[in-house]
């Protein structure tokens, strides 16, 4: 009988702590994807090659002089015109290997790598 008390009073406890934490937002949902930039300077994307994991939402900032536009070569993103200072950004969902070029300068070019599980950017 004593044990069974003792028991429930474990519980009632951790129930108890488990609701203050959750109040308090020591519980939070699941780490956000890290995020990722690379950007566009001198006919040059910096990183040329980035690898990330899937979630992560890369954007894409137009430091140049001149607009750049982004298309990736399976046609799964594409940005309008950006203009000094313009951003572009898209998450990567699946992981996989996405080129990418300039549609304005098409000699400018650039790979994301995706990798799976938890997100965190890695610039190679």
């Amino acid at each position: 009988m004593r044990a069974l008390f003792i028991r429930n009073v474990i519980l009632s406890v951790l129930f108890l702590l488990a609701i203050l934490a959750l109040e308090t937002g020591h519980l939070s949902a699941p780490a956000r994807a890290a995020d990722a930039t690379v950007s566009i300077d001198n006919f040059t994307f910096e990183p040329q090659r980035l690898t990330v994991k899937a979630g992560t939402t890369v954007t894409w900032v137009n430091q140049d002089d001149i607009p750049h536009a982004l298309a990736s070569n399976a046609k799964v993103f594409k940005s309008k015109a950006l203009d000094t200072d313009d951003k572009f950004s898209f998450t990567f969902a699946t992981p996989g290997i996405y080129d990418y070029f300039c549609s304005m300068h098409p000699h400018m070019t650039g790979t994301i790598v995706v990798e799976s599980g938890k997100a965190s950017a890695i610039d190679q």
